[in-house]
């Protein structure tokens, strides 16, 4: 699948708040196609275009940054109210509880279940989000390169690797994490007495609902984008290794993503 109708699907599949914040990379691609037509003359069509061009790759970036830091600074306050949520259910109605009550405890932490899965759905996303607008202006600088001679791409990536949409490292992934954590240091007995068909069941279940479904596609997605292309090189993300799961293995089998 070619990288523009790649990211066209992604950005169907993303959440509908999500999807203006993309890379216009058909916009871009028209750039680089009217650059590569002029002849390369000082002050002429071919300087204005390329002008043009620069400006519209640093307004991406910004529009990428602004996304992103608004979506973490949430992130980050859903995720410490969860921690309070579950704090306050273990002090009210857990075991050594205000007034315990196994019932309210089960039904209270289920609903703080749903959160988290949802709250780390949309944590996967944003990693995606920013994988996929690397990889976009990665492709449409070497595209740019290839067709007008020029010699952007490198500069320009030194300059992305810098910007907060990329580096997920700080927060982002560690929030991926620290839910992944809570998951299993408070939900660890469905896991070890679910069998392998209620464990199927509940994949599929789970695979039908919106957020979970498309944060497992993305993930599939970047696993693919990671695993290198025609633009693999030096600033090329890392390869993106799953974890071996009923889940996931059964939203592979629904949701191929061939990519070529």
């Amino acid at each position: 699948m070619k990288f523009g109708k790649r990211l066209k699907q992604q950005i169907q599949e993303s959440l509908p708040d999500w999807r203006d914040k993309f890379l216009a990379y058909k916009d871009l691609k028209k750039l680089v196609k009217l650059i590569s037509s002029f002849s390369a003359v000082a002050n002429g069509p071919a300087w204005k275009a390329e002008a043009e061009f620069v400006y519209s790759l640093n307004n991406e970036i910004e529009k990428f940054n602004a996304f992103f830091m608004e979506q973490e600074e949430d992130f980050i306050i859903r995720h410490k109210e969860l921690q309070q949520r579950i704090q306050t259910v273990i002090n009210e109605w857990g075991l050594n509880g205000s007034h315990p009550s196994n019932t309210n405890y089960r039904e209270e932490m289920g609903k703080i279940r749903k959160d988290i899965v949802d709250l780390h759905g949309e944590l996967v996303l944003l990693e995606h989000y920013s994988n996929i607008n690397y990889t976009g202006l990665a492709k449409i600088l070497k595209k740019y390169d290839k067709r007008t001679g020029g010699l952007l791409r490198l500069p320009f990536i030194q300059k992305v690797l810098q910007q907060p949409f990329f580096t997920t490292d700080l927060v982002v992934s560690k929030l991926v994490k620290e839910c992944e954590i809570t998951i299993d240091a408070l939900f660890p007995a469905a896991k070890e007495e679910a069998g392998s068909h209620e464990r199927e069941s509940a994949a599929m279940a789970v695979a039908g609902e919106g957020i979970f479904r498309n944060s497992v596609a993305a993930l599939l997605t970047m696993q693919e984008i990671r695993r290198g292309s025609s633009t693999y090189g030096h600033h090329s993300l890392p390869p993106l290794n799953l974890p071996d799961s009923d889940l996931i293995r059964s939203i592979q089998l629904q949701f191929p993503i061939p990519i070529v």
